[in-house]
């Protein structure tokens, strides 16, 4: 957004999406009681059906939006089948919803490395521990686990494992949405061009 439309408050107006989404996201991380950041993710199984859960993303810019996971995961395994995914956040405190959907690509080794070594330490001892997704025993095998990988990184850092990684979705679509009475909601759509610029709508509610 402009300045101009930062202060008007008419985010219809914005000429592109990521200075909106980072203004929204900011006002979010004011008004959210927790985790602003949180956001569904949706993917397609090999079936074609469609699973969705919620992630944190862990960061955005121009080049898109990034989460990290197991790859091993349901959702590691249907992203790399398809390599395209979808996004939904919903900020209820603001009534304001943000969809975002594309093609996905894998972070840099520097990126995942960089962002696992800033987690906390039982975070890291647990993306060796949990085979995430998969079948668990028990609560006991899922403790017993973490304390094997504990003991074994008990000194130093603790290096990322392999199967762990980043995705960043690159939107193709980005669409903003804002409650308004009478369901006459304000919602637009950018759409990226061949050109690498953006197209808008404006949509009917």
């Amino acid at each position: 957004m402009t300045d101009t439309e930062l202060k008007s408050g008419d985010f219809t107006e914005s000429a592109e999406p990521y200075r909106l989404f980072a203004a929204w996201l900011k006002d979010a991380t004011t008004s959210e009681p927790n985790d602003p950041n949180a956001v569904a993710l949706a993917t397609v199984d090999t079936d074609g059906l469609p699973d969705v859960r919620m992630v944190l993303l862990k960061g955005f810019d121009e080049q898109g939006f990034v989460f990290y996971t197991n790859f091993e995961s349901a959702k590691g395994r249907e992203i790399l089948a398809t390599m395209k995914a979808a996004m939904c956040f919903h900020w209820k405190s603001l009534r304001r919803q943000v969809r975002v959907r594309g093609p996905v690509e894998i972070v840099t080794d520097a990126e995942a490395d960089a962002y696992f070594a800033s987690r906390p330490r039982g975070s890291r001892i647990g993306a060796w521990a949990s085979k995430q997704s998969r079948p668990l025993e028990s609560r006991f095998a899922l403790e017993k686990a973490v304390a094997e990988y504990t003991a074994r990184h008990a000194i130093g850092e603790i290096p990322r494992p392999a199967h762990w990684s980043g995705f960043r979705i690159r939107p193709s679509q980005i669409e903003f949405w804002h409650d308004r009475p009478f369901r006459l909601h304000d919602r637009i759509v950018f759409t990226a061009n061949a050109k690498g610029e953006w197209d808008k709508d404006r949509l009917y509610p």
